[in-house]
């Protein structure tokens, strides 16, 4: 009969409109008496933005933007690895444009965010919120920036050094390419050395922003503060700690886990720790650290070539073409492998 009605219509006519399985239906039960709560909430919170309080930045000086320098970051890593990252299709007969264009916006983007910092900088040190300074902060930003892209060329060259060590520390790495597609280390150095240019040019803040990016990305912390030598490769990389007052020679393999940190931190006679001196070791060309060694120590040098062990624990220094180990631990092995079938001499290395 045309005028039949289907049992499938009269179900969904009696069990109300269908709601699929994929569509999230919130509930809100509102009471009107207990939102008027809320702007007595609202003065108890703005009563905490005391002028004394550290964790809060109210007025007309605004600060680096997150998502800006995180943008500035992106930008240079086109530059330095064109092709590889955002903008493809790049060729002999476009490339000029493209890094033109680049520049160009980098320009802008650094002269803001550099002037921005600096002004922040100089309100924190002379105490006071005045916005209004002799200094001309967009006129220093801008020649920082300038002096940043002018070391683009160099950058360059010292991460072709870093992605050539990954390439050939690394037997399951099939191309230079994969290394600069796929390696966190790669990343990690990449940010750390645009990072650490700001450091040498005095641009405050803005380096730490990146490196913590990176870190978040990665598990790689690099302070922007260290020196760094070329042919730097991080194999892994998860939990690597890279501190402030390193110094790492050439040709230096770390494994993941590894910390470069500071044994202690001493402090003045009021109990405020001192800053500004040496609190990492220092990392001579040609050593290799393997996974979950931690060396500590403003005055531990750990001499050229040498070898550190996985999980040692280095507060002194070590004379160079050194390997320490772990002694071999007492192994127990049941079914049917015996114990002596390990090969004590195989290179075991990741």
């Amino acid at each position: 009969m045309a005028n039949q009605v289907s049992p499938w219509t009269l179900f969904l006519f009696l069990r109300g409109p269908y709601v699929s399985k994929h569509t999230r239906e919130v509930v809100v039960a509102s009471d009107v008496r207990l939102k008027e709560q809320l702007p007595r909430l609202t003065e108890r919170i703005v009563a905490t933005y005391t002028p004394d309080d550290a964790i809060n930045h109210l007025g007309h000086c605004p600060l680096p933007s997150y998502e800006a320098v995180i943008e500035i970051l992106l930008n240079i890593k086109d530059i330095l690895y064109p092709g590889y990252r955002r903008k493809v299709g790049l060729h002999a007969g476009n490339i000029s444009y493209h890094v033109g264009s680049t520049i160009d916006t980098l320009h802008d983007q650094l002269t803001t965010q550099i002037a921005r910092a600096l002004r922040h900088e100089d309100r924190v040190r002379n105490k006071h919120n005045d916005c209004e300074s002799e200094t001309d902060f967009e006129a220093k930003g801008q020649a920082m920036a300038i002096e940043l892209l002018e070391r683009i060329p160099d950058l360059r060259k010292t991460l072709a050094t870093d992605v050539q060590a990954a390439f050939d520390g690394d037997p399951a790495c099939q191309t230079t390419d994969e290394v600069v597609f796929c390696y966190p280390g790669i990343e990690a150095i990449t940010v750390y050395r645009i990072a650490h240019e700001l450091v040498r040019l005095d641009v405050p803040f803005i380096p730490r922003m990146m490196t913590e990016w990176a870190h978040k990305q990665t598990g790689i912390d690099i302070h922007p503060g260290a020196t760094i030598g070329a042919y730097f490769f991080i194999d892994h990389g998860t939990g690597v700690v890279v501190g402030e007052t390193c110094e790492i020679g050439d040709h230096v393999k770390l494994y993941q886990g590894v910390t470069l940190g500071a044994l202690s931190f001493k402090t003045d006679d009021s109990g405020t720790l001192i800053r500004g001196q040496k609190r990492h070791p220092t990392i001579e060309d040609g050593v290799v650290v393997y996974a979950n060694a931690t060396i500590l120590g403003g005055r531990t040098v750990v001499g050229r070539d040498s070898v550190i062990g996985s999980s040692v624990w280095i507060t002194r220094s070590v004379s160079p073409k050194t390997t320490v180990v772990l002694e071999q631990p007492s192994l127990k092995v049941r079914g049917a492998a015996a114990a002596d079938a390990v090969n004590e001499h195989v290179n075991y290395q990741i």
